[in-house]
């Protein structure tokens, strides 16, 4: 490199100060683009359901469609693997554990503690549960599995019950179960119309258990859950402060009473913690001449501004492919995501099963 005079003797005063200043010098001098590039930190290593539980089942194809786009620059940063949970303060793996599928099957608590440390070790840490998945089994192996590792990840449950005593009751129930005594979050279970809603938010009811909870420090954050309409979920937030919000994302959900267009706007207007279920609809959205995918499920969630997608899983093998689709994740093009809602319409019916038939 040359230098001119003017800038040899601009770059002898900004040396000299940089030696006088220390830190602060070698600031100066990295705007001024002259010394040793700053060492940069490498990045760490890294289902609202009763019945049937939410297992992803292996694809029947593997070819992605669309093709994935080539790489390109970006004019802002995508949330990759690691994403912050609405304003909670809190950082989530964009794969969360879903506590359905192997882990919640009875007898088999062996391999279903090795399966959850197994994606702790992943990087993996956020886990979604509640009593009613296999009848507490799966809060039970959850505890075991994480008791030694608590700091390591957010644990989340649920209560069905609307009554504050009811309420009070299943969170002793899960808090024993899973060998805590606090939960990062809890919430209401399964909001299905209006009526429900509108019971859910008594004051004297589940919600003011909630609160009660939230203040004394039992539970860290509290959220709600629902997977048939929208509607009453909306009206929920406009009425109460939550932190979170669970709520099904998928290609095909979004031709029948959507919740990407019926609710996902007040929740990102609102700073929720936005977690995803049902994004593979249990397998019923796959067909070889559409969806064919867990990696295009996977992306096509990650692509919408949510915090985290719970799945549940039946092996090891399919766990370790979708932390690597995540932990690769770039997200599709605003047409890529219509393509796919294309290739998921025929199949709508199938796929939103869960908003008509449970």
């Amino acid at each position: 490199m040359r230098f001119t005079r003017g800038e040899f003797i601009k770059l002898g005063i900004v040396a000299f100060v940089g030696l006088a200043l220390g830190g602060l010098g070698r600031y100066l001098l990295r705007l001024l683009g002259v010394g040793p590039e700053p060492e940069v930190e490498p990045e760490p290593e890294e289902p609202e359901v009763t019945d049937p539980p939410e297992v992803e089942p292996e694809p029947p194809s593997p070819d992605p469609k669309p093709e994935p786009r080539e790489e390109q620059e970006e004019e802002e940063e995508t949330p990759g693997w690691e994403r912050e949970l609405g304003a909670t303060g809190e950082r989530v793996s964009l794969l969360g554990l879903g506590g359905a599928g192997l882990i919640s099957r009875a007898g088999r608590e062996d391999e279903a503690v090795e399966f959850i440390q197994r994606a702790l070790d992943l990087g993996v840490n956020y886990i979604d549960t509640a009593p009613t998945y296999a009848d507490g089994v799966s809060e039970r192996h959850i505890g075991a599995a994480v008791r030694e590792r608590r700091d390591e990840v957010l644990l989340a449950s649920k209560t069905l019950d609307r009554s504050y005593d009811g309420t009070m009751r299943l969170i002793e129930e899960s808090l024993e179960r899973l060998q805590t005594d606090y939960l990062d979050l809890y919430q209401l279970h399964g909001i299905e119309d209006r009526e429900d809603a509108e019971k859910a938010l008594d004051g004297d009811g589940a919600l003011g258990a909630l609160r009660r909870l939230r203040e004394e420090g039992t539970v860290r954050f509290i959220g709600i859950t629902g997977h048939r309409d929208p509607e009453p979920l909306r009206l929920m937030l406009q009425e109460e402060d939550f932190d979170c919000v669970l709520m099904p994302l998928n290609p095909a959900e979004v031709h029948f009473n959507s919740f990407r267009d019926g609710l996902l706007d007040l929740a990102v207007e609102q700073q929720l913690g936005i977690i995803a279920m049902k994004v593979a609809a249990y397998g019923r959205l796959f067909h070889p001449d559409g969806v064919s995918s867990m990696e295009q499920s996977l992306r096509y969630v990650g692509t919408l501004p949510i915090s985290t997608a719970v799945v549940g899983h039946d092996s090891l093998q399919q766990l370790e492919d979708n932390v690597q689709t995540c932990r690769d994740f770039s997200p599709y093009t605003e047409e890529e995501m219509r393509q796919l809602e294309e290739l998921a319409e025929p199949r709508q019916k199938e796929a939103n099963f869960y908003k008509t038939e449970w």
